[in-house]
Formats: structure tokens, C-alpha cells, sequence
């Protein structure tokens, strides 16, 4: 199983993880709509492998400003994960979340704080899900937030991980109530971590 990487990989393998990329982003769904206590929509995700150079065109160019939470990943599986937002759908998130609308441009402490506990709520769901549908034990860890151009943010696990795949997974997940609240979970496991991932699945 370890000489499944990423970019390897089959489509056969490529249909498990998009499934595994739909139960988790349900599960973050439902999280989200019990955080916020309304009811939160999904469209079905998109699942992509791609390059780390084409994250930042797909959310709008590099340049576009974004929230990214970003957790590093151990246990049986070690790697990371990133949820991004384009600013506007943070802000959305979090005036949900704090029953209010957000008063100036920038994140005060207390919503960064607010749309911190929101990405450490929805990866936490995901990631829960993963450890369920595999059976293996994962352990994320404090999350860090950014609030910067995308492809600065994406810079980050491209150095860290770059040299270990050049693509990576991502799951564009639209949430949605009467206003966007739209994602992208970035899933970078490191080379041995998708073998033990299809072969806990029984590959």
C-alpha cells in the first residue's frame, strides 16, 4: 500500500476518497448547523486532486483575501488540514454564530477567536468522520488562523508537504442558509498516509 501516493493515484482509489470527501463534509454540515442552531444546507461537494499552484485560482486568484484554519494532523495518519473562506463568507459565519451583523472591515480578537472555534468545529467533525469510516486514530492539533491572500495562506503546507506530493485534495463544500457560508477543507496527508487510508478500507 505504500507505493499509493497521490499523484499515482487510480480513479478507483480517486471514488473512495471522494466519498470519504462527501461523508466528512456531511458531517461538518451538521456540525455547523448545531453550532450556529439553524438550518444549514449543502450542496454536494466537489472533490479535486490538484496542484498546490491552482488552489489560489480556484478560490478566486491568490490575491483574494481569505480566513484559513489550518491543523496539523497526527496518530495513524499524519499530514494536514486547512479549511479556507473567502473573507466574505467568514464574515457571514461568524455574525451567524454571534447573532450579529460584524461592525468594521477587520476581524476584532473576539471574532477571530469566534471564527477560530468554527474551523476547529467543522475539521474536528471531519476529521471524525475519517477516523470512523477508517478505523484509524487521528489526532488534530490546536488550530492556527490567518486572515491573508490565499496564495500566502496556501504557502504554508506547499513548503511543508510540497515536497512530498505536488497535489493535494480539496473538497469545495457549499454551505448555505440565506447568506454564502462556503468552504474548502485542503487535505494533505503525507506519502505513507493514503496507503493506510485504502488499505484500512480494504484496498
Amino acid at each position: 500500500m505504500s507505493d499509493i501516493t497521490i499523484n499515482n493515484m487510480s480513479d478507483q482509489y480517486f471514488d473512495v476518497l471522494k466519498e470519504i470527501g462527501n461523508i466528512g463534509a456531511g458531517n461538518a454540515t451538521t456540525a455547523l448547523s448545531q453550532m450556529l442552531n439553524t438550518k444549514v444546507d449543502m450542496k454536494v461537494p466537489q472533490v479535486r486532486l490538484m496542484e498546490f499552484k491552482e488552489v489560489g485560482t480556484t478560490m478566486g486568484g491568490e490575491e483574494q483575501i481569505v480566513a484559513g484554519i489550518y491543523l496539523v494532523v497526527e496518530g495513524d495518519i499524519t499530514g494536514s488540514i486547512m479549511f479556507m473562506q473567502k473573507k466574505e463568507s467568514a464574515r457571514n459565519m461568524v455574525s451567524k454564530l454571534m447573532g450579529k451583523e460584524l461592525a468594521g472591515e477587520d476581524f476584532t480578537d473576539m471574532e477571530l477567536s469566534a471564527l477560530k472555534e468554527i474551523g476547529n468545529i467543522i475539521t474536528g467533525a471531519y476529521l471524525n468522520s475519517l477516523s470512523t469510516l477508517t478505523n484509524l486514530t487521528i489526532y488534530p492539533s490546536v488550530p492556527e488562523i490567518c486572515i491573508d491572500m490565499a496564495g500566502a495562506i496556501l504557502s504554508v503546507p506547499a513548503i511543508e508537504f510540497g515536497t512530498i506530493a505536488d497535489k493535494l485534495l480539496l473538497i469545495k463544500t457549499e454551505f448555505t442558509d440565506d447568506v454564502d457560508l462556503s468552504g474548502y477543507f485542503i487535505l494533505v496527508p503525507d506519502e505513507e498516509s493514503y496507503g493506510k487510508i485504502l488499505h484500512s478500507l480494504g484496498f
